[in-house]
This record gives structure tokens, sequence and C-alpha cells, in this order.
């Protein structure tokens, strides 16, 4: 089993941790404190042939998933938020239309997404639906020529900056009933809360349809949908396990530095026996989540991810950078506890993933599921009748 990338992967990686340290490094912690969203990046990025690069041709690059995890992975460990503007570019609902959209839908959406024109963000949570996702309330209902939706979403991630949205929405009662659509912000009946913060600094705000009007052909799905979209949700988890990944190791890489530069008692930190062990298990847990996480990754290079490989990396990757971070912090003292370092910021930024995109809870329900080779309900017990 050959665990080296190619030359055309290494070249690649190369190539976006220069971009980065070129045009993102000099404001790569400053939109924490603007709470701007990094639109500079999204065209310098698209120009680079880094937005779309998972999008079929013609609107897109065409290439495999692993490649723009590569590039998502270097461009955040120096820049967070940049790396945050390819996940959106690359993964999430711009694949959900790629997969799913017909050619009018792909034609009228992704060129101006892989250009660095429009930010899309998907819609699936609800105030009453959150890992339980099929209990969604959001209705959609075909009206002649157009789809009316009724509903609330909620913790859709830079939705007060987004164009479109990728809404998962009930076309009926039954779970096979939900689907799809996409909706473009300004449309009647569809409306925006006010702005709000996670913890991580990231926007998000409610949104709210009130007989909204979407043309029909915006629908993407209108049966079986968790079938068909929750196999793409993968693709997004990966992405999720990636940005874990590169801010833990942005994390290492500054304890490193820190505790061979930093001196108390007349030592370098590095000397003390207990931080060389810190030290140590960060690297090994470092080093196996990027085993995992590639090995997901490399698996998918001639489809979908597979959902066991994509759980077990996403849930790792998770855990890993959350105690990765702590230590890191832990190691730098007051430095890394202060808001003037940027580790705080970067604990805050990877406690958000193990809630995203599934939580670690969950993933265990999931992996407990294969192991069993049966579905494991979290509902309560009906009685018999």
């Amino acid at each position: 089993m050959d665990f080296q990338l190619s030359e055309q992967e290494r070249l690649l990686q190369l190539t976006a941790k220069e971009l980065a340290l070129r045009e993102f490094a000099a404001d790569a912690y400053s939109f924490v404190k603007t709470e701007e969203y990094p639109l500079r990046s999204m065209k310098v990025l698209a120009d680079q042939g880094m937005m779309g690069m998972t999008v079929a041709g013609p609107h897109g690059g065409g290439r495999p998933l692993l490649e723009a995890c590569l590039v998502m992975e270097q461009i955040s460990q120096i820049c967070p938020h940049s790396g945050d503007v390819v996940q959106m570019g690359n993964m999430g609902p711009v694949r959900v239309i790629d997969e799913l959209g017909t050619e009018a839908q792909k034609a009228r959406f992704l060129p101006e997404i892989c250009a660095g024109e429009k930010i899309i963000a998907i819609s699936m949570s609800e105030p009453d639906a959150g890992s339980a996702a099929t209990d969604l309330k959001t209705t959609a209902r075909y009206d002649g020529d157009s789809v009316i939706v009724n509903g609330q979403k909620t913790f859709s991630s830079n939705s007060p900056h987004a164009d479109l949205f990728v809404v998962y929405v009930r076309f009926g009662p039954r779970t096979r009933d939900c689907g799809a659509v996409v909706v473009e912000t300004g449309i009647p009946g569809f409306t925006k809360g006010k702005t709000e913060r996670y913890m991580s600094g990231e926007a998000y705000c409610t949104l709210h349809f009130d007989d909204a009007r979407i043309p029909k052909e915006n629908v993407l799905v209108d049966k079986e949908g968790f079938r068909v979209l929750m196999p793409l949700f993968n693709v997004e988890r990966l992405g999720n396990a990636t940005r874990c990944l590169a801010l833990a190791q942005a994390a290492y890489d500054m304890t490193v530095e820190h505790t061979r530069t930093r001196h108390q008692f007349g030592r370098p930190l590095c000397e003390f026996q207990g931080v060389q062990w810190m030290v140590a298990d960060m690297r090994v847990k470092l080093e196996a989540a990027r085993l995992l996480l590639y090995r997901a990754l490399s698996n998918a290079r001639a489809g979908l991810p597979s959902a066991i490989e994509t759980t077990s990396a996403k849930l790792y990757c998770n855990e890993m950078a959350r105690q990765v971070a702590d230590d890191a912090i832990q190691l730098h003292g007051a430095y890394g506890f202060s808001t003037e370092m940027p580790l705080e910021y970067l604990y805050r930024k990877i406690r958000g993933w193990s809630i995203a995109g599934g939580t670690t809870q969950i993933l265990r329900n999931r992996l407990a599921s294969e192991i069993y080779g049966q579905s494991f309900s979290q509902r309560p017990h009906r009685p018999e009748k």
C-alpha cells in the first residue's frame, strides 16, 4: 500500500501553500475582528482554479476530492477563513447541484460559484430538527410553475452573506417525501432574520419562508431525498475533517516553535520531559488523523466517499483537533489563552466542527450500526397494537 502523494499532488500542495502565504497570510486572522466574509479570497482562489475543483466540466475542474482537500488543508493552516471559502466552492451544496441538478440548473448556478462571484450555503437544520434531520417541518408544494415553501431554517453558516441556498424541504408527510430546492436571496416570501454569531465568530441567521414562491425549475429532488442527499453529505464531512486537521496542524506548528524558543528555569521548554511527551502525543494524533482522512479521500477518487470511512475520519479528526488545540494552549501558558494570539481562535473554530455535519455522538451511532449490521433507532419505541 502506497502512502505517498503523487508528484502532481505534492506540487498542488506547494502551490496552495505559496498562494496562501502570498495572498492571505497578512490578513489571516483579521476577519475575526472585522466580522466580514473574505470576498477577496473567493476571487483569488477562483483565478487560480481552486473554486469548483470538484465540479464536473464544463463548469468546474473535474478534479478528485482529494486534490481539493489538499488545497484546503494548506490554505486553512495559514488562513482559516480562506480555507472556509475553499470548502464553500468545492464541497457541500455546490456538489449537490453538480450531482443532482439538471444541465439547465448546473449552467444557471455553478459558473458564478466557481468564478468566486456568489456564495452558496446549505440549509438543513431547523429549530426542532438538528441531528433528527428527518423531523424537518419546512414544507414545499407545487403550484403551477412554482413551488411554495413555508417554514424556518437555522444554523446555516454564512447565511447572512449567501446568495444561494440548497434548502432541505418536505414535499409530503413521509420521510421519503423529503427533497431539496435551490433558493435565491431576494425572492418574495423569503427573508433573513438578524445576524447572529457562533462561538467561532462565523455568522448565521434564521431563514424565514412565508409562502416563498420558488421557480419549479429550482427543484433538485422531490422524493427519496435523504437516500440521495446524505451520501453527498459525506463530501461535506470530509471537508469538515480536513479543516480540523489543518487547524490542529497549525496549532502544533506554533507549539513546536514556542517550546523551542521559550525559556523557563534557564532552559528551553522543549528540554522538559513533560513537554516532550505532550508534543510527541500531539504529533501521533495528527499522523493518525491524516491517515484516516487521506484513506477516505483516496478511496473516493472514483466516486462518492464511503460512509464508514468518512464517519471514522470525521469523528477522529474532530476529537483529535480539540485535544491538540487544547494542549497547544496549555503549552503556551497565558500566551495561549490570550486573545492577542491565534490559538484561542483556533480552538473556538475547531470546537464547532464536532457539532456541524453530524455530532460525534451521532457518528458513533452510525459506526455502531455498521459494526452490528443493523439500524439502531434513537426514537422511543412505539407500543405494539
